[in-house]
């Protein structure tokens, strides 16, 4: 994705497009190049916007998922955002989902694909071995239902993030305030449109947790996607950019 990083205001950020806004939030251990498909198709009809979330800046002891939803927040305030869709994969989603519970009004829809929120399977259930490059790979693949996924580069860039002790503490500590902060009795509250686009194959947050979340969002539909695991923007690209522009185009009466 040959996009420059804009670093302003505190925050860094690509973005592309006119029109509405769709802010796209990446999980865990999510990278831009997550969202290359989303970025290309989506840039010819909307803004999209991809702020770096600060996983491995913030001081440890503020390191959780609510923080990240006011990082959100006041990047929205800084970019004069008043109202956009949120896409979120993983944790991305989860915080999108505590963002929407504190400022709704600000949520034209919730767009999520293998959320967390409600139950996640981290990594497999243990976190990578430091120093172990084969257990690595091994839990990055879980991520993909074809591990051929699992490329070189994105093993690389997750064994250089467990091999650096801080990064380490800040990513167990997400997932930990992750795991506490359960969203079921938020969700009901939450009428926007929502999207749900998920994986048949998905072992991290398996299918019974979307369907948990298309029961209790009261506004949403859910799709998906076979042969596909935790990052369907990733495994089927075109899949999910048509399914969500054919979604948005039906919600909203935006030209298909």
């Amino acid at each position: 994705m040959e996009v420059k990083i804009i670093e302003e205001g505190g925050f860094s950020y690509i973005e592309g497009g006119e029109g509405e806004p769709i802010v796209v939030l990446h999980g865990l251990f999510g990278a831009l190049s997550n969202f290359k498909g989303v970025f290309d198709y989506f840039t010819k009809k909307f803004k999209v916007i991809i702020p770096i979330m600060p996983l491995y800046t913030m001081p440890i002891i503020d390191t959780n998922v609510k923080n990240l939803s006011r990082f959100l927040a006041d990047f929205m305030d800084y970019k004069k955002i008043s109202k956009a869709h949120l896409l979120g994969n993983s944790l991305g989603g989860h915080v999108a989902l505590i963002y929407a519970s504190k400022h709704l009004q600000r949520v034209k829809s919730l767009i999520l694909t293998g959320s967390s929120g409600l139950y996640e399977n981290t990594l497999g259930g243990s976190f990578p071995k430091r120093g172990n490059y084969d257990f690595v790979k091994e839990k990055v693949a879980i991520t993909f239902y074809d591990p051929k996924h699992a490329t070189k580069d994105l093993v690389d860039e997750c064994f250089d993030i467990v091999n650096d002790k801080g990064k380490t503490v800040r990513i167990i500590s997400l997932a930990k305030s992750a795991i506490r902060h359960n969203m079921a009795n938020e969700l009901p509250k939450m009428d926007v449109p929502a999207c749900l686009i998920w994986g048949k194959n998905d072992t991290i947050t398996p299918p019974d947790v979307a369907e948990e979340f298309a029961e209790l969002l009261p506004n949403a539909d859910l799709f998906w996607i076979d042969q596909c695991g935790h990052a369907p923007m990733m495994e089927h690209p075109e899949q999910f950019n048509e399914k969500l522009g054919n979604w948005l185009a039906k919600r909203f009466e935006y030209a298909a």
